[in-house]
């Protein structure tokens, strides 16, 4: 999954940029001061372009004559973009954007399972015992433990041989990326070997109901892992 670089001056500017739109900093309508901008990253005109075109290629501004560069409305943001996707989910700790990865996951990964369970070759199997090994092996290294849960859920949708399930990658690595980083850095969740494993034996079994199965059980437990983070003024429910 290929994402936008932030280095150097021009990427730093492209992402200081994004986030504020996805703040509301810079709301949907306003138009860009340019000159402002300019001095304030100390940038050239050309390095601001050329940032503007990066956002504009992922639906965040557009330019009109006599108008100058604007936000777009947020119903033209492509939200399945990776870096908006990535920008989305590390502008702040929002549970709400967690809820919808959920749901997303919910619909998604149990019929992958499924479909996995149906059509899984000696290779993909191959792929998500690696990932159940470094899983195991990851320890409290939070680094190599999102790394094999990323890995793991890679495998899981490669396993079914649809192109189209496939592509669903690009959301759920980007917001499992940010999830998973969330979680471990509280503390990690439980050992999520087990609840992994489960959806490999069956898998492995050619059983696609218990694997769809195991993969909603799975998600119960990651929507558990998440519950248990101090979110900042999130409200206890009534």
């Amino acid at each position: 999954m290929q994402q936008y670089s932030a280095r150097g001056v021009h990427g730093q500017t492209v992402e200081v940029l994004a986030q504020r739109i996805l703040t509301g900093q810079l709301s949907e309508g306003a138009t860009l001061d340019l000159t402002g901008l300019q001095a304030e990253f100390d940038v050239s005109l050309t390095v601001l372009r050329e940032a503007l075109r990066v956002l504009a290629a992922k639906g965040l501004v557009d330019a009109r004559p006599k108008r100058g560069t604007f936000v777009r409305p947020r119903g033209d943001w492509s939200l399945l973009d990776a870096d908006v996707l990535r920008w989305h989910f590390a502008r702040s700790q929002v549970p709400g954007l967690f809820d919808d990865l959920h749901e997303l996951r919910a619909i998604v990964e149990p019929g992958a399972a499924s479909l996995a369970a149906a059509r899984a070759t000696g290779d993909d199997l191959a792929a998500l015992d690696a990932a159940l090994d470094a899983m195991s092996t990851a320890g409290s290294d939070a680094v190599d433990a999102v790394a094999a849960d990323l890995a793991f859920h890679r495998a899981l949708l490669a396993a079914t041989h649809n192109e189209l399930v496939q592509r669903m990658e690009v959301v759920i690595e980007t917001g499992l990326a940010e999830r998973d980083r969330m979680v471990h850095g509280a503390g990690g969740p439980r050992d999520p070997v087990p609840s992994h494993k489960a959806v490999v034996d069956a898998i492995r079994r050619h059983n696609p109901a218990q694997a769809a199965r195991a993969m909603g059980e799975l998600l119960d437990q990651a929507i558990e892992d998440v519950a248990r983070l101090e979110w900042p003024h999130r409200k206890d429910p009534a």
